[in-house]
């Protein structure tokens, strides 16, 4: 057993003979500026330029939501301006917004296209039957879907569980936007039928849906079929949530057009019965929509929904005159369902309609069923009981394999650790740091904003006085980034830093480095220490969320409970201390190296799920 009492004696002795050198970088506090209002102006949706390539663009952060103490909610009141938007809404025949609509309601506004579907297989052999003996198709619908537009781990989880679905036999499809970025992944984009009428609140709109002709030819090799919802008024822009001036002005009617034109395209691309699987705040308003306006046909009525919590950090807050603009009727707007402490929440109402809630992690479902981790909604998941579940996110295991793996230098595996050691050298040629293969290299991979420990790491000179060199990985906020930079020139053979981030650059980090940080205020699920742990690299992780659920303390990687600096140093030197003990590291390596984080497992959870929201006696049965 490694001694506690040298650990802290060399990490003492190491923080005073380099604290003078980094106390000079402190983080500065910085303030966000709202953008200037914008005015938009109607159009027809817009075909997607499918010759012009256009940049990818870097995404505006999402700004998470604030954490309300827990309080009685008083009753909603009905604001008089907001009943007269709401009358002449309920006047307009075709309008959505009035929950008397026809029967025909939703169906008259979906394309009547031919649907573009394909043989189901045999019911003995299809792995989601409905209570009464049909194949049941599942629907995913996302703000984002790797690798056509992410700016987290959202897309690459639908995506990969949606890959997994089809691989168990599944029939999956994906609904996603259209965002100019999507046209530099994809250029041979073919129309879905006509452009359609989306009537959101008091405003008539056109979508169209378009899909890509290669991606679906490959859907005889197991893949699932992806649809774009075109929008050129919203979706034709630089970012998906924002842009440099902060988060789009009109964000709330953006995401409201996007799930009932989804909702309304679902017919043509799905046969019933369907599982519709929405993600994140977003889409939380198509299950609400769905509620509030089902027709009598049997389609929608065959429509069951699941709402997934990637981060409850962020929820969707808008005012409370939104309901009528977005098209909701008042009588939603109540403390159990819309009603936020006087403003809409989205994910709040989109919890209260959808049939079964998930989030991303076991640890993560219990967090948010508490008022310290819920973001002011714990009594709502409490409230859920067994509709509320928590199933961990997984990786796809070819695509983060070192033995495999083509974007690092040297492949290596859990029988053949030699070659990690060359990885390790050309990282720190990588990041220009100079190449000491005794000296352990620590490394961070993530968005750089404070959810992810940033004031941990930077609030104290002792983290980076610690033996050992440091690279960083990733963009976010300003202030972060000029310390991160500052600090790197200030002490170049120790800290590197680099912020344009790449799929490649993060293979590579993670094949050279020795371990990674990960000091989190919250991870519902978190997806770097799984692959971290694949490639031999240990995390040192805040016992959070899937960080828990995924990391064995001393076994595979180093956790700490409290978020404060003295918890977070004494688990890095816990780490630093191992590896100078060869054999007792490697052994550890050996272990990571060992656990499997594949989606399989993930993936029948989900189709249990799925099956018991089918059963659940709900509005519409």
């Amino acid at each position: 057993m490694v001694g506690k009492a040298r650990v802290h004696e060399a990490a003492d002795k190491e923080a005073a003979d380099k604290e003078a050198t980094v106390k000079k970088a402190t983080v500065k506090k910085a303030t966000v500026k709202k953008g200037p209002t914008r005015k938009t102006v109607p159009q027809k949706p817009v075909a997607p330029k499918s010759v012009a390539k256009t940049a990818v663009t870097k995404t505006a952060a999402r700004k998470p939501a604030a954490t309300k103490p827990a309080a009685t909610k008083p009753a909603a009141t009905k604001p008089a301006a907001t009943k007269t938007a709401r009358s002449k809404a309920a006047a307009s025949k075709t309008n959505l917004s009035a929950p008397t609509a026809s029967p025909k309601g939703l169906l008259a506004m979906a394309p009547a296209v031919t649907p573009v579907l394909t043989a189901v297989p045999r019911l003995h052999s299809y792995p989601l039957i409905s209570p009464q003996g049909k194949p049941v198709s599942v629907v995913h619908v996302a703000a984002e879907l790797a690798p056509f537009a992410r700016t987290g781990g959202l897309g690459e989880a639908v995506a990969n569980l949606a890959l997994s679905q089809v691989r168990s036999g599944l029939k999956v499809s994906i609904i996603m936007p259209l965002y100019r970025q999507v046209q530099a992944v994809v250029t041979d984009f073919v129309p879905v039928g006509d452009p359609y009428q989306v009537v959101v609140g008091p405003r008539t709109e056109q979508a169209q849906l378009f899909e890509s002709a290669s991606l679906r030819s490959r859907e005889l090799e197991g893949k699932p079929r992806v649809y774009f919802v075109a929008s050129g008024q919203y979706f034709d822009r630089e970012g998906i949530y924002g842009d440099s001036n902060g988060d789009y002005d009109d964000n709330a009617r953006r995401w409201a057009h996007f799930s009932l034109a989804a909702l309304n395209a679902i017919p043509r691309i799905s046969e019933a019965p369907t599982m519709l699987h929405c993600h994140d705040w977003h889409t939380a308003l198509t299950p609400a929509y769905l509620r509030a306006y089902h027709p009598a046909h049997e389609f929608y009525r065959n429509t069951s929904t699941l709402l997934t919590v990637h981060n409850a950090g962020y929820q969707g807050h808008f005012p409370t005159d939104t309901m009528a603009d977005v098209g909701l009727p008042w009588e939603f707007y109540n403390h159990q369902m819309f009603e936020w402490y006087g403003r809409m929440n989205m994910l709040k109402g989109g919890i209260a309609c959808a049939d079964a809630v998930s989030t991303v992690s076991p640890t993560h479902a219990h967090e948010l069923r508490t008022a310290a981790g819920g973001f002011g909604l714990h009594e709502h998941f409490i409230a859920m009981r067994e509709r509320f579940v928590g199933i961990l996110n997984g990786i796809d295991n070819s695509d983060w394999n070192p033995a495999t793996d083509p974007h690092i230098a040297y492949n290596y595996s859990r029988t053949r650790l030699s070659p990690k050691r060359q990885n390790k050298a050309a990282l720190q040629r990588l990041f220009g740091l100079p190449e000491r293969p005794g000296t352990p290299v620590i490394g961070m991979s993530a968005r750089m904003v404070a959810q992810k420990g940033l004031d941990l790491i930077l609030g104290s000179p002792r983290f980076l006085s610690l033996d050992a060199q440091f690279v960083f990985l990733g963009q976010g906020e300003r202030r972060y980034i000029d310390v991160l930079t500052e600090l790197a020139a200030l002490v170049p053979g120790r800290i590197g830093v680099q912020t344009k981030f790449t799929v490649e650059q993060e293979h590579r980090l993670l094949a050279g480095a020795d371990m990674i940080v990960m000091p989190s205020q919250y991870e519902p699920c978190g997806l770097t220490q799984m692959r971290a742990q694949r490639y031999g690299t240990l995390p040192v992780a805040r016992r959070v969320g899937g960080l828990a659920d995924t990391i064995e303390d001393n076994l595979t990687g180093f956790l700490f409970d409290d978020y404060t600096q003295a918890d977070f140093i004494q688990a890095c030197a816990r780490a630093i201390d191992h590896y100078r003990h060869p054999q007792v590291w490697t052994g550890m390596v050996k272990d990571a190296m060992s656990r499997d984080f594949g989606w399989e497992k993930s993936e029948h959870k989900y189709r249990e799920l799925y099956r018991r929201a089918i059963a659940m006696p709900h509005w519409r049965r």
